[in-house]
């Protein structure tokens, strides 16, 4: 018996998964199925220029890995709940706000 491998991921130096020859990266992928629910052919809808074994080659590297993904996305989802609320003080939005456009 003969093994045969396809690989559409391919990592950059900092470990990061990307789908081979594009700008996609596995967790943006990932992020559509687990947070939106996306099933492969709802993700080519709206990735349209990746094929469907892009796709679920995608999903099949983050099961392979989903402990250290699913902590990534939870390391970007604190950032981003970070920034967020640091920029609630920011100059700008005190300035709405005393204009009554921001509560």
């Amino acid at each position: 018996m003969t093994l045969l491998t396809t690989s559409h991921i391919e990592l950059d130096d900092s470990g990061r998964a990307w789908v081979a020859g594009t700008r996609v990266k596995v967790l943006e992928i990932v992020l559509d199925h687990v947070a939106y629910g996306f099933s492969p052919a709802e993700i080519h809808l709206q990735h349209p220029h990746l094929s469907l074994a892009q796709i679920h080659a995608a999903l099949s590297y983050y099961y392979d890995h989903q402990v250290q993904l699913d902590v990534e996305m939870q390391r970007q989802s604190d950032e981003a709940a970070r920034l967020r609320d640091q920029d609630r003080d920011s100059p700008g939005r005190r300035r709405l706000r005393a204009q009554g456009l921001l509560p």
